[in-house]
């Protein structure tokens, strides 16, 4: 491991990487203000096209139609820059870290991106189809289903954060089978609990059908079963010899 540097120059390292992580979002968002309509639209589309026909979203609030899209350009930004963030994280923290740390830890972080991104992705264009579907069929006759453009901001984030984690289980089972928390043999044991509780947490997530419970819980279980099969192949290391 490198020589400890003086602490003020941890501190000035800090916020140099900050500066950059943040001139870097501030960068995507300046570049895409400028369609920040059309990115609203694109998120929304899954909602919109399950409306009836002659109906819109609505905005309730007097700045909604100017923040809200701001916002969702804001989130694209954070999310495309991303690379950038996480060079930045890696360039701060590599040098502290051992050889054998850094085999470990950056592919770990690269797979947890991705899978997130996976997750947000299966909940764009597989779940949200279906859910908003089932909420435009159930609308009893005489309602019209008009959703104020914020709410549904609020609650496709929440979604994407949900699914997002979902998809990180993976991860999660190989650092606790590589840190020797659990075995393989207990990790099997645990299926049975594991199915059970995706779809609890199914059941408080998602919207009160069925189906869209079953798309979450059942990528859960899998992507558990996922990570026991790469706990098997990556093994664990139960000594870890020092540089």
């Amino acid at each position: 491991m490198s020589d400890q540097q003086p602490l003020l120059a941890h501190l000035i390292e800090l916020r140099s990487r900050v500066v950059r992580i943040t001139l870097g979002i501030v960068a995507c968002f300046l570049a895409l203000f400028h369609w920040s309509g059309d990115i609203y639209h694109l998120l929304a589309k899954p909602m919109l096209d399950a409306l009836p026909a002659g109906t819109n979203m609505i905005a309730t609030d007097v700045t909604a139609p100017f923040f809200v899209p701001v916002k969702v350009t804001m989130l694209v930004a954070f999310l495309l820059s991303l690379p950038n963030t996480m060079y930045q994280i890696w360039a701060f923290v590599a040098p502290g870290l051992y050889n054998h740390e850094k085999r470990l830890v950056l592919p770990l972080v690269i797979s947890s991106v991705l899978l997130f991104f996976v997750g947000m992705a299966f909940a764009y264009f597989a779940v949200f189809p279906v859910v908003f579907g089932f909420m435009s069929a159930v609308t009893p006759e005489g309602v019209s289903m008009m959703t104020d453009i914020d709410k549904y901001l609020s609650f496709v984030l929440g979604m994407f954060v949900a699914f997002g984690v979902t998809f990180e289980v993976p991860i999660v089972v190989i650092v606790l089978h590589r840190m020797g928390v659990v075995s393989l043999a207990q990790l099997r044991e645990g299926r049975p609990y594991v199915i059970v509780g995706a779809f609890v947490i199914a059941a408080v997530v998602t919207p009160p059908d069925v189906l869209s419970q079953v798309m979450m819980a059942v990528p859960l279980w899998l992507l558990y079963e996922a990570g026991i099969l790469m706990a098997v192949l990556t093994g664990r290391q139960t000594r870890v010899p020092h540089d």
